[in-house]
């Protein structure tokens, strides 16, 4: 049985990791820091399970800016794999929280590492950063070897994080991979997310408990995914012989717009009825369209995502209609 340790296990992308690996038949433990222990929704449902709770499933306490307690659960778990999903990843919270991004989203990252290195360099390392890193960029697709240009202090941190788990993979042989992960959607996004707030005020507008959507700019590229999908892929960069760094996307990009529309058609709504623009949502800086080149995923992971656009906002609507319901 393989041992893995997941920072940010409360988060999206930790808690679909966690039941990943747990179906793998792994032993999971997850990082858990006291602003979080409210906050284990994503979660609640392991805990909740007798026979993976302490069994399979084993919750740790720390938290990344406690260096000691880091360097405590590495040692005391001595996982086989660890995946940093921990961070403080809004784009416009970071203009807000420059030094607190910094330390969470840069800084972190080389203190395990060194940690790693340090307690025992056999174990296999996932860092996930951004299409944020590319930034302004004159290619119409992004891949592994496209030029970095980041535009805000969350794409800044990712982008250190990236070379620092490149160094520490080329210095010193660990097997640390970085997953360069295009946006990434579920159901279980928090409200803050421009997805998440457009599929659920459009299930409280269709149970008349909300008037109006209000967004920032409409037109805003992006290519999105699901999360799940994107955490096979993570997992499957861990499974390979060499460490590497990979694109994770779906190739495939629509506006905001298309989201807002797609979203109102599922409740028989019009959005034009509904949605309104708030100028002060718009961000200080703007990126380009960023598109994602999957190729060296296919090739060297056999890893392409499936759910489809139109899918991907209909199960977030549903799940956000079901709750809204209760």
């Amino acid at each position: 049985m393989k041992k893995a340790l997941i920072f940010g296990v409360t988060g999206q992308d930790g808690s679909y990791l966690a039941e990943l690996l747990l179906e793998k038949g792994y032993e999971v433990h997850g990082l858990v820091r006291k602003s979080a222990t409210g906050n284990l929704v994503n979660i609640q449902h392991l805990i909740d399970d007798k026979d993976i709770y302490n069994q399979s499933f084993f919750i740790q306490k720390g938290d990344l800016l406690d260096i000691t307690s880091i360097y405590r659960v590495i040692s005391d778990v001595n996982p086989d794999e660890i995946y940093n999903e921990a961070d403080q990843d809004h784009v416009r919270w970071s203009y807000d929280m420059v030094g607190y991004s910094s330390e969470i989203t840069a800084a972190s990252v080389a203190k395990i590492l060194e940690i790693i290195k340090q307690v025992n360099p056999s174990i296999r390392y996932f860092q996930p950063c951004t299409s944020n890193m590319y930034g302004i960029s004159k290619e119409q697709t992004q891949n592994e070897e496209t030029r970095f240009n980041p535009q805000s202090p969350y794409a800044i941190s990712k982008t250190f994080a990236y070379y620092v788990t490149r160094y520490y993979r080329e210095a010193f042989g660990i097997h640390a991979c970085v997953g360069i992960l295009f946006n990434h959607e579920s159901p279980r996004r928090t409200p803050e997310y421009v997805t998440r707030k457009i599929t659920q005020s459009v299930a409280r507008i269709a149970l008349k408990k909300q008037e109006k959507l209000y967004l920032g700019d409409l037109s805003a590229e992006i290519d999105w995914g699901y999360s799940p999908e994107y955490m096979e892929c993570a997992w499957r960069m861990l499974q390979a012989k060499e460490g590497k760094d990979y694109i994770i996307a779906s190739g495939k990009v629509h506006s905001v717009q298309d989201f807002v529309e797609e979203a109102f058609k599922i409740v028989d709504l019009n959005y034009k009825d509904y949605v309104e623009t708030d100028s002060s949502l718009i961000r200080p800086t703007k990126t380009s369209p960023l598109v994602g080149d999957i190729t060296k995923a296919k090739k060297e992971l056999d890893w392409e995502p499936t759910t489809t656009f139109k899918e991907l906002v209909t199960l977030m609507v549903n799940e956000d209609l079901k709750n809204e319901n209760i």
